[in-house]
């Protein structure tokens, strides 16, 4: 065979074949491999630079998730018909990939790895995101880069009460939870969930249930690892030497003790300033060949500091107890404008979210390569540089803040309610105003404040809460409501969303290399106190419920539906009888292929103005009706007068009025507002209307022809409430 090193290695994944062939395509990768899952097929790819970066203090990993459309046979809709920036599914994508795999890869190395799974095929029962994980995760098994791996992952569902792996589209529709679990041989490495309010337990159990399938798979990739990997190459440390670690620390830790000892993020950073110049001066000239290495000393020294404070003396650098919460305070209505406007304020935390409520046709189009085409529920955050004192200019949303706001909008999802019940397309924006530590939680809980305060009828209010850690050895203790310090120094950064009925989302960063069952409780166990103590102490005193009524600046929106075959009618040639309502009207109508009619208008008068007109285009008018209209033509034997726009009848000559009518003209113009009867509806569909009949009905006059010497009766008691077109009075 062409290709000698061919392997082809294969197993079962939620009763799915999985397929892993090596040795044929992308061979000049460090490692490579096309992985198939049912019908969907991903190409990965991993490669080291030979040198490491020369000025880095990091560790330059990239990951990349490319949505190819020829997977889906979707040529993209660009001007130049080729894929653009990746989508906001791909970036979340490849941030699932990047967390499990970034903690295993020695810290001190700098050379460059870029990760690459490329999706060619796509199967909608097998989604390419989990195949992408393995897929990397074998190619940088058997690849030469120095990596503590492999690593798992799997989709949990929870189906008719049975957890189920890596769920079909099927069951994908009925499923209560959607957790992604990702696994060493022995720890839990990363929790990506989003679950309709699910219980602590069951969320753990699904973990659990997901790690054991990771277990199973993490050793097949090995058994791939040792049939074809290549040894791990020897790579320059970029670590400081001991000795001068040793040395910057034993001259810097007791001023750094005093500088982080304190709860304002302001007054450290200003305490920390003077200690840097000190050491630079006492220690630039001994080691002016590794001067980038002083300031790992005093990041290491720091990290030494925080976390003995926290294992030793259970003491956190803000002074408060491991599991209490920063001041709190939410607020809502601080925008004269926005639709609906909350701010929370967890510490020196502070989110403000905004929210904007539109016609169903602002929803947002996608163009990406699973099934879903639009969403009308949309959540962006943002994340300036002034909110942690920097003055970095803004460049759009990077990866960061596409995935906080992804995480905001699904713990919220679940609770925003369906389009038959709320017919409106959402956007909430979350702005942060200042950082220190979870702001993507606080984007949760002043989101939550902002729908309510809009009048958006959610289900129930969520909050959401971090939880950090802190290991050594077999030594672990987590704190609740972590800052940003104990975010950079700690272990993790578990975070969870929910309602008083159950968890909406989970989000889990880690710097080691997993998590035990233990921990896992401990952390739900303590957002959940901690997330109903938010909702019942600080969020619902300051907004128990959605408003009953929307802002005044919202748009007003009301729903009909109408037989699929009366669209046309209510379209117009050429559009012109819906052109003709939305003028009239000044509001924006929205059809639907099933016949759902969504309109939208600032004033609720001229929403309920243009649903009786096109109620009264599809559906027949019936004998007895009344209705405003305007007089169309005049005719010697009478006058049309439309009801509705395309919908006209006439009046005869004999009905025009409650006296005897010699002349049409007489009595009408065109242009004229009359109120009309159907008096009858031929064989045909024609309007016969009458205006003496309804002058007679609505505004109580007599007709001429009933005048007589008898004593007259009352005229009929009119009402106060002039007709309007808002439906027909019987």
């Amino acid at each position: 065979m062409f290709f000698s090193d061919f392997k082809r290695f294969e197993t079962e994944i939620g009763g799915r074949p999985f397929i892993v062939e090596t040795g044929k395509m992308a061979q000049l990768a460090g490692g490579s491999c096309l992985v198939r899952y049912g019908e969907t097929n991903v190409l990965c790819a991993a490669t080291m630079s030979a040198k490491p970066r020369d000025g880095i203090d990091f560790f330059p990993l990239s990951v990349d998730f490319e949505e190819k459309l020829y997977s889906v046979g979707k040529i993209p809709g660009s001007f130049q018909r080729r894929e653009g920036r990746a989508s906001e599914k791909a970036v979340l994508a490849s941030r699932v990939i990047d967390r499990p795999i970034r903690p295993l890869f020695p810290k001190d190395m700098r050379n460059d790895v870029a990760v690459v799974a490329t999706v060619m095929s796509v199967d909608q029962d097998c989604p390419p995101d989990m195949v992408a994980m393995l897929g990397v995760s074998i190619a940088l098994s058997i690849s030469e880069i120095p990596w503590r791996g492999p690593i798992a992952g799997v989709t949990v569902g929870l189906v008719d009460g049975e957890y189920v792996i890596n769920p079909n589209a099927a069951q994908r529709e009925k499923s209560r939870m959607s957790t992604v679990v990702a696994s060493t041989a022995e720890l839990v490495a990363m929790i990506e969930a989003g679950a309709l309010e699910v219980t602590d337990e069951e969320m753990l159990n699904g973990i659990l249930f997901g790690h054991a399938e990771n277990q199973r798979l993490v050793a097949f990739i090995q058994s791939i690892a040792d049939a074809c990997g290549k040894a791990k190459i020897d790579f320059p440390s970029n670590d400081p030497p001991a000795e001068m670690y040793e040395e910057i620390k034993a001259f810097a830790i007791e001023d750094l003790r005093a500088a982080l000892d304190t709860d304002d993020k302001r007054v450290r950073d200003e305490r920390l300033k003077p200690i840097y110049e000190k050491v630079h001066a006492a220690f630039d000239e001994k080691y002016a060949a590794e001067l980038p290495k002083i300031e790992d000393c005093l990041y290491k020294t720091q990290k030494y500091v925080v976390r003995r404070w926290l294992l030793d003396d259970g003491k956190r650098v803000d002074g408060r107890g491991i599991d209490e919460l920063r001041p709190l305070n939410a607020e809502v209505d601080l925008l004269d404008r926005a639709h609906g406007s909350g701010m929370f304020t967890r510490g020196q935390t502070q989110v403000l979210t905004s929210t904007t409520l539109g016609p169903v046709s602002m929803d947002q189009k996608l163009d990406g390569i699973d099934e879903e085409e639009s969403k009308r529920y949309i959540h962006h955050y943002n994340f300036p540089s002034f909110s942690v004192g920097e003055t970095r200019p803004s460049r759009g949303p990077g990866r960061r803040e596409i995935g906080h706001g992804a995480l905001a909008e699904r713990a919220l999802l679940p609770v925003i309610p369906p389009v038959e019940e709320f017919p409106y397309a959402i956007r909430l924006v979350s702005e942060v105003l200042s950082s220190n530590g979870s702001t993507s939680q606080g984007a949760i809980c002043g989101s939550t404040l902002s729908l309510m305060a809009a009048g958006v009828p959610i289900k129930a209010p969520v909050a959401g809460i971090s939880c950090g850690l802190v290991t050594e050895g077999d030594r672990f203790m987590t704190m609740v409501d972590i800052q940003g310090l104990e975010d950079f120094f700690g272990d993790m950064d578990f975070k969870v969303a929910g309602t008083h009925a159950g968890i909406t989302a989970i989000q889990m960063d880690l710097k080691i290399d997993g998590l035990t069952p233990a921990i896992i409780r401990e952390a739900l166990e303590k957002t959940h106190k901690a997330r109903l103590h938010i909702l019942d102490e600080i969020m619902l005193p300051v907004i128990p419920q959605p408003r009953a009524e929307l802002s005044k600046y919202a748009p007003k929106m009301l729903t009909t539906t109408i037989p699929v075959e009366k669209i046309s009618e209510v379209i117009g040639k050429q559009g012109k009888v819906i052109q003709k309502i939305c003028a009239e009207c000044n509001c924006k109508i929205d059809v639907e292929e099933d016949g759902k009619i969504f309109i939208c208008a600032v004033d609720i008068d001229d929403a309920q103005r243009a649903l009786f007109m096109v109620e009264t285009i599809a559906n027949d008018p019936e004998v007895g009706s009344i209705y405003k209209g305007v007089v169309t033509r005049l005719m010697d034997f009478g006058a049309f007068v439309e009801i509705a726009p395309g919908k006209e009848g006439l009046v005869h000559v004999s009905h025009l009025d409650v006296k005897r009518t010699e002349r049409v003209e007489d009595v009408v113009s065109v242009g004229d507002e009359v109120i009309v009867k159907v008096r009858e509806i031929d064989d045909q569909g024609r309007l016969n209307l009458s205006r003496r009949e309804a002058l007679i009905e609505v505004e109580g006059l007599v007709p001429e022809n009933t005048i007589s010497d008898a004593p007259r009766r009352p005229a009929p008691r009119r009402d106060d409430r002039r007709f309007d077109n808002r439906g027909p009075r019987r």
